[in-house]
């Protein structure tokens, strides 16, 4: 069960990264070809995509989901924390080449609290990818058109600065962008 979990949270994760890898790319190539005959070639990217930080989960029992991975599937997770600029208690769940983040609402405003009402076993709320240059990040997908649910980055779980960009733009998913 355990192999089959890592599995598909991999193949998600792979996916995910791709897809952005590729829109990345195509932004880039659609660069090169510039109409401007002051330059033949665009510059390279302002920034770069990292690893796959985590995946997180939004669960309606924090204690029951952090048992399940820790005596179930013996998988090392943290003690929870709480976030309150999110509005969320967090547990990480090591799984070697990246993280599962567990999410619970903390409080009755959360975002997580909406999700879970939408969605009452849980579920996948959305993926983190790092890059190099967050504030980069952030002005080039302005100009990109790339909604973001905030102005500007917060602090995260992590203790960096962190943005969420909008689903509507980024295949369907809520994607975390933090600060390597």
């Amino acid at each position: 069960m355990a192999r089959v979990l890592k599995a598909a949270v991999a193949a998600a994760a792979e996916s995910a990264v791709g897809f952005f890898s590729r829109l990345q790319n195509s932004v880039s190539k659609v660069r090169t070809f510039s109409t401007s005959q002051s330059s033949l070639q665009a510059a390279g990217p302002l920034w770069n995509l990292g690893r796959l930080n985590h995946v997180a989960i939004a669960v309606p029992d924090l204690e029951k989901a952090t048992a399940f991975y820790k005596n179930v599937l013996g998988a090392q997770v943290s003690e929870a924390v709480p976030v309150p600029e999110h509005g969320v208690s967090v547990v990480f769940v090591n799984l070697g080449n990246t993280k599962m983040e567990l999410l619970h609402p903390l409080g009755n405003d959360s975002p997580i609290a909406g999700f879970l009402q939408k969605n009452k076993a849980g579920g996948m709320h959305h993926i983190c990818i790092e890059v190099d240059d967050i504030n980069a990040a952030v002005m080039d997908l302005k100009e990109k058109k790339i909604r973001s649910l905030s102005e500007e980055a917060k602090i995260g779980a992590h203790g960096k600065p962190v943005i969420f960009l909008h689903p509507k733009d980024c295949g369907g998913v809520l994607v975390e962008l933090e600060q390597a």
